[in-house]
């Protein structure tokens, strides 16, 4: 069956859970089984299920193939607890359930989840908390408003000069002198940039189910816009919020195994499995995880973008959101992906658990303290994974600071002081993110696009043997002869024929021509 990707939005997690457990209900094999003597139709095993379920999943796009066996069997476990299944004497609610050839079967009921609704005082009750104040705070209405509906969103830089001048030459006459600039404009001024670049990078037409805008705390953002090392890791002010000496000391020895170990500490055979389970500990006993409780809605609506054809959206939604983070999670933050990355592409890098490889670990073991909710969900430990992968690949870019954030930060504040515009949250006269939102195609499609990708490659390496000046002649015989050796049907589309070939190198077309076999005239005796 092949995979939708949930778009982004709200209760995305619900709607996961909606579709693989549709999925598997719909896909997954039924037949006979025989069990203490006993027949059962239209049955499977736990064996069988996982089976299925860890292939749906890992060629699914919104998990990937960084699933694991044993991920896909705490996925069923939960199918049971929440009576997705149940097993052949119609018992269900535990989680007992094993990689075996112990009997389930599918409920008449429908598993489906229903979607939470905000009670409508509640909402009402946050937006009108949130636009008290017209002159200092921004409206919500104001960011649906300038995203469009429709994905893809282009601003040319001609138009923007044009917009520009319209909204200095419109304001000019009414314009005052320079007002002062107060530290709550400037802090209003973080959030409204901030919040309406989220909004246009994730293509969605209100941000108001993902994230509260009293969420967005500014001091955060300045915060770790402004103090960064050179590497770009927040420095902490209050070193009591950092991370203790001892747990920095160990992620260092691990992260630069094995030459920035210190030879004077003591060594012994599983010391770095047991440096390891040190930082592991301290990480799992956090209150919460990195990303805070408050941001789940927030992140696994992003996961959603962790597509190849949307991946540079990913990584600038993901930027953004990483910014919102209380200075000393993103110093942690950073610094553990750093380790993580490190540790899973270091080859001298001892094997630290027995059935894993090095980056499965990485992503096993931390997922959890990067990303989960407050409340039990279901899919928390695929979801999280998914995005932990996605961090340690590319967490270099998603962890830097934007420094068109800060461009854009300036000059809206430079046009509230000169009184080109009264509020904070009034009007954008920044450049918006450009981005342009591929189709999705199905897999046949993606295959066929990727031979042909790949062929027209092989065919400019052809041309490129074939124009090369400076290459000898007789060598230049040789790379065409292996050329058409390894890749005989692109030389062939390339040469057609013996005198296309030999018009190359100037020479006569090898031709044997068929040889003529004549038989011998036989003489006739003259004598009769």
């Amino acid at each position: 069956m092949e995979s939708r990707s949930v778009p982004p939005g709200p209760y995305r997690a619900t709607k996961l859970w909606n579709e693989i457990t549709t999925s598997f209900r719909v896909g997954m094999p039924l037949r006979k089984h025989r069990q203490h003597f006993k027949k059962y139709g239209s049955c499977f095993t736990a064996e069988e299920a996982v089976d299925w379920l860890y292939d749906l999943l890992r060629n699914n796009n919104n998990f990937g193939p960084e699933v694991t066996r044993q991920q896909t069997l705490q996925l069923l476990r939960k199918f049971l607890k929440n009576h997705v299944i149940e097993d052949i004497k119609g018992r269900w609610g535990s989680e007992n359930l094993d990689d075996n050839s112990q009997l389930f079967r599918f409920p008449a009921n429908s598993p489906l989840k229903s979607l939470p609704r905000r009670h409508p005082e509640l909402r009402k009750n946050s937006i009108e908390n949130f636009s008290k104040d017209k002159d200092s705070i921004f409206k919500l209405r104001n960011l649906s408003r300038r995203t469009p509906k429709k994905l893809g969103l282009h601003f040319s830089q001609e138009n923007i000069e044009k917009m520009n001048h319209e909204i200095i030459n419109e304001d000019q006459e009414n314009s005052v002198d320079n007002r002062e600039i107060s530290q709550e404009d400037v802090e209003e001024v973080w959030r409204y940039i901030i919040l309406i670049y989220l909004q246009t990078i994730l293509g969605v037409p209100s941000l108001e189910e993902l994230i509260n805008p009293k969420q967005v705390v500014p001091q955060y953002v300045m915060y770790n816009m402004t103090n960064t090392s050179k590497h770009g890791i927040v420095i902490l002010q209050d070193k009591s919020d950092d991370l203790p000496h001892w747990v920095l000391s160990a992620m260092k020895c691990l992260a630069n195994w094995p030459r920035n170990n210190d030879m004077n500490n003591p060594t012994y055979v599983g010391f770095e499995r047991d440096v390891f389970r040190t930082i592991a500990d301290y990480f799992l006993d956090l209150p919460e995880p990195l990303l805070t409780f408050e941001y789940y809605e927030l992140f696994v609506s992003i996961l959603g973008l962790l597509q190849p054809h949307l991946e540079k959206v990913a990584i600038d939604a993901l930027q953004l959101c990483c910014l919102l983070l209380p200075p000393p999670n993103r110093r942690k933050l950073q610094l553990l992906m750093r380790m993580i990355s490190r540790m899973s592409q270091n080859v001298d890098m001892p094997q630290l658990h027995d059935a894993m490889g090095t980056r499965s670990l990485m992503i096993n073991t931390f997922s959890r303290c990067v990303l989960c909710c407050a409340e039990e969900v279901d899919l928390d430990e695929l979801l999280a994974a998914r995005l932990v992968s996605f961090l340690m690949d590319h967490h270099q870019e998603i962890l830097q600071v934007p420094s068109y954030l800060q461009t854009a930060v300036d000059k809206h504040l430079d046009y509230l002081k000169k009184g080109y515009i009264k509020n904070p949250g009034d009007g954008l006269i920044v450049p918006l993110p450009t981005y342009s939102y591929c189709k999705q195609i199905s897999a046949r499609e993606f295959d066929e696009q990727k031979v042909s990708t790949s062929q027209a490659a092989i065919a400019e390496l052809l041309e490129n043997i074939i124009k090369n000046k400076s290459l000898p002649l007789k060598e230049k015989r040789k790379k065409l002869k292996q050329f058409q050796k390894e890749y005989p049907l692109i030389y062939q589309k390339r040469f057609p024929t013996t005198e296309s070939e030999a018009v190359l190198f100037g020479d006569k077309p090898t031709i044997k021509q068929p040889m003529l076999i004549l038989k011998k005239p036989k003489f006739r005796s003259l004598r009769y």
